[in-house]
């Protein structure tokens, strides 16, 4: 196989490509006449004529030739030695992921729990996931029990995200050791005035528009805007429910001089949804049998709703040196609101018969949070030379600093009798004034550095390490904790190159996550520390249009919270550091342009985990496949069709809090997902593409344990897009 023409003009002809890829092709031209012309004129006036693009062959189709996620710097796939996805804005298009719970849903390794209608769970290789970066600045996520909606939001902001498995402390400071995501917003990449504008209709009277726009500011370009934005109702499957969500995203990015780049950007996602859950289905009947109810079944009351409102606001400035060297500093600030009121069926201790008598009672809740997160980050990297030889270095300092403040109100429960037959009235009077109920914050202080040394022509050797403060503050009700930790986070990693297609790499990465858990000398537990051993191949096949990975890692978890036994007339629990989990497995992905009409992504993970006394229950499927293509009709060029598969295997919840003489344990079994796509491109402007999900209708539970959450049923969706 190798690369031809066509390839780069099929790249040119999808919609998702930006002006980048055309400018340079047109560039290419336009010089080479002249050139030319000039030779034609004076044969010896034709030079070397060199043309560059920006950002030209780094995102391609499904796939990427080079990130810094990981290590700060910039390096292939291929040289990179972690395992990483990168799901691209192209893949984003086609498979219609236009949340960030349907692209981590997508994502190798990843898998997703419902926990109701608007919270979902993100794990990787048996760890929860809660390391988040945006355009490379860590968001502390230390929001415990509370949820401000990330899953929701629109993913039309982004270029790409980026997931690197594993431990990954070295850039996102503390969390754990699952995995972490990087969202990559767009900036106004074109000179020259472009955009597209589009329409969504789909199945439960989904409906929505979005538009994305980008226009220069002065006649060269130097300065340009952009604009994207977007309105969506409907889409809900659960009896008496609405979604609602609006969004908008504006950046400008000017080039200040040759060298000096500046940005400054604003983010808004604001969602509504009336009638959501809180909680789920009862799994049993109270004859111990299993329940079969119908999948938009909803256990919300026709009062319940829940609100979240994110406004961020972000500026980067970056300079090039002569010498190659890059200094950028990027900082921002993150207000987000949340408002839920809220009903909880309390199925692990009430559950009605098989003709819904028996009643099940429910709890309610309204809470309101606030959550401020302000973040700098200020990095230099380059090359230099030592020994007679390069190598690469990158150095940087981030701080940021978290508040969290929420407060609640209750009023009493309500018992619904006929539950199988329920419409959702319920009591909604009296409720109280709202009380303080938590109040929180999180700083963290950070230096770091890595280099990738060239220790040989086929051999490098990337080692970094990260120092961090960590304070942290909960002030509930009734106390107030504080505490304040320091950790170095170390990294290494070792790459031989066989060839320019195949490395074979080795890794060690650790992170760190505070506890609140107190020993008997009433201080605070050192935090659980997660180390990742990783080794494994990786290819570039194509000079990157291809990129394959396969791994083989280990995390080790240490000082995890273990209770003491407590002592006659003892009223508070004490903890020891344990040994925690030990999570075994491997991975292995092939994504980009397998032809040059065909692009393909493909995932396969499996995992065991353990501890000690083998007591483990994380109720997480141990093995994740995840397949789609999308292939453009060579002989109806007009033409692209494509889908894919999702398939996990069981997953098993066991020591639930159930009723006497029901189980308390459930197994949901392994189930596959199939889902279909494809696109037609009337002019080079207008194309209409349609995508279906689940499409044989599966029914499965998404999160099955104390109660059920069931999956998506069978949906389609039809996008109208006008581009110029």
């Amino acid at each position: 196989m190798k690369t031809s023409p066509l390839h780069v003009l099929n790249t040119a002809r999808r919609p998702v490509q930006h002006a980048t890829l055309t400018a340079f092709v047109s560039a290419s031209l336009l010089v080479s006449s002249s050139a030319c012309a000039q030779s034609a004129d004076n044969p010896e006036a034709l030079g070397t004529v060199t043309v560059t693009g920006t950002n030209l062959y780094e995102n391609i189709g499904y796939t990427r030739r080079t990130t810094s996620a990981g290590t700060g710097l910039t390096l292939s796939q291929k040289e990179l030695p972690q395992a990483i996805s990168i799901v691209t804005e192209q893949r984003i298009r086609d498979q219609n992921l236009d949340s960030i719970e349907s692209v981590l849903s997508n994502t190798t390794g990843i898998s997703t729990r419902n926990v109701d209608s608007e919270r979902v769970n993100f794990s990787s290789r048996g760890f929860r996931i809660n390391s988040f970066q945006y355009d490379g600045i860590p968001t502390l996520n230390r929001d415990g029990r509370w949820y401000f909606g990330e899953g929701r939001l629109n993913t039309a902001i982004y270029d790409r995200v980026e997931v690197i498995r594993g431990a990954n402390g070295l850039v996102s400071g503390s969390g754990n050791p699952g995995a972490s995501v990087n969202f990559v917003r767009k900036r106004a990449d074109s000179r020259e005035l472009t955009g597209s504008v589009a329409g969504t209709l789909g199945s439960w009277d989904k409906q929505g528009a979005t538009v994305d726009v980008t226009t220069p500011l002065t006649a060269s370009g130097n300065v340009r805007a952009r604009f994207i934005g977007g309105y969506e109702e409907g889409g809900a499957h659960l009896d008496r429910q609405d979604k609602r969500r609006q969004f908008g995203y504006g950046v400008i990015d000017a080039d200040v001089t040759d060298a000096t780049t500046l940005s400054i950007g604003f983010d808004y996602q604001d969602s509504h949804t009336s009638s959501s859950t809180w909680g789920g289905l009862p799994l049993w009947y109270s004859d111990g049998s299993e329940t079969r109810y119908s999948r938009s079944f909803s256990v919300a009351p026709d009062w319940s709703y829940s609100e979240f409102e994110s406004e961020k606001v972000f500026a980067e400035i970056s300079h090039r040196f002569d010498n190659d060297w890059q200094l950028r500093v990027v900082g921002a600030h993150e207000k987000t609101d949340m408002d839920s009121k809220l009903a909880y069926p309390y199925v692990e201790a009430t559950l009605p018969d098989q003709m819904g008598a028996g009643g099940v009672t429910f709890f309610t809740g309204w809470n309101r949070g606030h959550r401020e997160v302000d973040s700098v980050d200020v990095q230099a990297s380059g090359p230099f030379a030592l020994l007679g030889r390069e190598h690469e270095l990158v150095v940087g300092g981030n701080y940021s600093d978290q508040t969290n403040n929420y407060e609640n109100t209750f009023i009493d429960g309500f018992t619904v009798d006929d539950f199988n037959n329920w419409d959702g009235s319920a009591p909604n009077e009296g409720w109280p004034e709202f009380t303080p109920s938590e109040a929180s914050s999180t700083r963290q202080k950070a230096v770091y550095t890595a280099s990738r040394f060239s220790l040989a022509d086929p051999l490098t050797l990337i080692i970094g390490a990260r120092y961090t403060e960590w304070d942290g503050m909960t002030q509930l009700s009734r106390r107030s904790d504080s505490q304040s930790k320091y950790e170095v986070t170390p990294y290494g990693g070792l790459v031989f190159d066989f060839n320019d297609t195949y490395s074979a790499f080795a890794s060690y990465t650790e992170i760190f996550e505070p506890q609140d858990y107190l020993n008997v000398d009433g201080t605070y537990l050192d935090p659980v520390v997660g180390k990742n051993y990783e080794t494994g191949l990786k290819a570039a096949w194509l000079n990157g249009l291809i990129n394959g990975s396969f791994s083989i890692f280990r995390i080790e978890q240490d000082n995890v919270a273990a209770a003491l036994p407590m002592a006659p007339g003892q009223t508070e629990t004490f903890y020891t550091a344990a040994e925690g989990v030990v999570s075994e497995g491997f991975e292995v992905e092939l994504s980009g342009a397998v032809s040059d009409d065909l692009d393909m992504t493909v995932g396969y993970s499996h995992f065991t985990a353990k501890t000690e006394d083998d007591t483990l229950n994380i109720n997480q499927p141990r093995s994740l496949f995840n397949l789609f293509a999308s292939y453009n009709v060579p002989q109806k060029p007009e033409l692209t069709v494509g889908g894919g598969v999702n398939w996990q295997s069981s997953l098993f919840a066991g020591n639930l809090t159930t009723p006497a003489g029901i189980p308390d344990e459930y197994e949901q079994d392994s189930y596959t997902l199939a889902n279909l796509f494809g696109r037609y491109q009337f002019t080079p402007e207008l194309s209409l593409q349609v995508n279906v999900k689940n499409l044989f209708d599966e029914k499965y539970y998404s999160n099955a344990g104390g109660y059920g959450v069931y999956g998506e049923p069978r949906s389609i969706s039809s996008t109208l897009r006008y581009a110029f």
